[in-house]
């Protein structure tokens, strides 16, 4: 008994037969639209999400700025530890009357937030870089109105005084921009 040479199989190539594919991935749940708008190649990557969605996208020159933000506190916090009289002085204009004791403290509140800026410099978390400069601003928002308050009991204006406060006020625009900025949402391509 001879047996039959059986014909050979005819496989169905289901990568170049579109509607199989459709069916396919119709079943699997991917190639459709979410409910954010955004069309999943895999099951794979609609389960682990779009990584796009999670990187900031930061403004330009953010780091730059939080780097000037970082050193500058440094800076100022170094001098408020170490020379808390002279930077009394520099301010304004008139001799620390009383112990160096409150620009000493002063100082190290400045060292806490370069802390802080530091962090934010070298984080790539959006959340921490929004907290970072919502601290700076509440900083120069506050000194602002300390300094001012001080300078109109004292009763008198010195030029450094008024500069600190323009700067002041310069940085906390600059910083309140940037915390918009970053906190708006991206839009869609």
């Amino acid at each position: 008994m001879a047996s039959k040479p059986q014909p050979p199989l005819m496989k169905k190539h289901s990568q170049t037969d579109l509607i199989s594919r459709l069916k396919s991935r119709k079943i699997l749940g991917v190639g459709g639209e979410d409910d954010d708008g955004e069309v999943h190649r895999s099951k794979i990557s609609q389960m682990l999400g779009n990584e796009m969605k999670f990187a900031v996208r930061e403004p330009v020159g953010l780091r730059v700025w939080i780097l000037i933000s970082a050193v500058g506190f440094t800076v100022m916090a170094l001098m408020a530890l170490v020379l808390p009289n002279q930077l009394y002085e520099v301010v304004f204009e008139e001799e620390l009357s009383t112990t160096s004791i409150s620009v000493r403290l002063y100082g190290g509140a400045l060292l806490s937030l370069a802390l802080i800026m530091w962090n934010g410099f070298y984080t790539a978390e959006k959340v921490i870089i929004q907290w970072t400069l919502l601290s700076e601003a509440c900083y120069f928002a506050i000194q602002f109105l300390v300094t001012s308050i001080t300078l109109m009991e004292i009763g008198i204006l010195p030029n450094t005084a008024i500069l600190l406060l323009l700067s002041r006020v310069l940085f906390l625009a600059v910083t309140m921009a940037y915390y918009y900025h970053l906190g708006r949402k991206a839009k869609k391509v």
